[in-house]
């Protein structure tokens, strides 16, 4: 009978991933939940992401497109390339929120929204590939700026934070509604992604506003009006 040393290492077993020996514990560090978040954007930004839903514009039929010219491809794909902007930002805004705000059921929120909102982003991306275009080049600059003002925003307060999140989404609606008043006639399938999104966007604005939203102060609201602006007229083109 062989005896084993007293001190011997207890066996792993890798094979169902669990072991004993220190080197191997999982400890979360501080760093965790910002590499959590570099992931996160660098699958929106990659265009990583998948729709959960169905695209509401239905499958694509080789004459979906035929009555649309060159020149109405191209301000059709400009205003969903525009679209496919908001849609990072609003990943970055809510993700921004999430990790900022002091209440839980608040992040749980914030974080159901941006779980939403990625399928107005795997329609956007899809709708550009089939208008034989490209997201905005500034994604980066778009996806970093609004997740600071997520930060931002709930720093100032819950209810402060639910106002900035209504307050965009208000501006959304505004902003999608004049969408389908541009968009060419015979491109139904982008006036169907966008009047989906457009629904979606007032429910997260209710939602908001049921939570206990705050109505921001007009100044904030006109400079985030002007910011949309200038985004809006630098994402139709670049």
């Amino acid at each position: 009978m062989t005896h084993q040393p007293p001190h011997a290492p207890v066996a792993e077993s890798y094979g169902h991933h669990t072991t004993n020996h220190p080197r191997f514990v999982r400890r979360h560090g501080w760093l965790d939940p910002f590499i959590a978040e570099l992931d996160v954007a660098l699958q929106v930004l990659g265009g990583g992401v998948t729709a959960s839903r169905p695209n509401p514009a239905g499958p694509k039929a080789a004459e979906s497109d035929a009555g649309l010219d060159d020149a109405a491809k191209r301000h059709a794909a400009g205003l969903m390339r525009v679209n496919h902007v908001g849609e990072v930002c609003a990943q970055a805004l809510y993700r921004g929120q999430a990790a900022a705000v002091s209440s839980q059921e608040s992040s749980e929120f914030f974080l159901e929204a941006a779980a939403e909102e990625i399928d107005h982003l795997g329609w956007c991306a899809q709708r550009l590939r089939e208008l034989d275009s490209r997201p905005s080049l500034l994604n980066p600059l778009w996806y970093a700026g609004s997740f600071a003002l997520g930060v931002l925003a709930s720093r100032a307060g819950s209810a402060q934070s639910l106002g900035f999140m209504a307050e965009t989404e208000r501006q959304v609606e505004a902003h999608l509604e004049g969408h389908l008043t541009e968009l060419p006639v015979a491109d139904s399938r982008s006036r169907a992604i966008v009047e989906e999104m457009k629904q979606d966007e007032v429910k997260h604005r209710v939602n908001a506003e049921f939570r206990g939203a705050q109505v921001l102060p007009k100044p904030l609201r006109s400079a985030m009006r002007l910011m949309s602006q200038v985004m809006t007229k630098t994402a139709y083109r670049i």
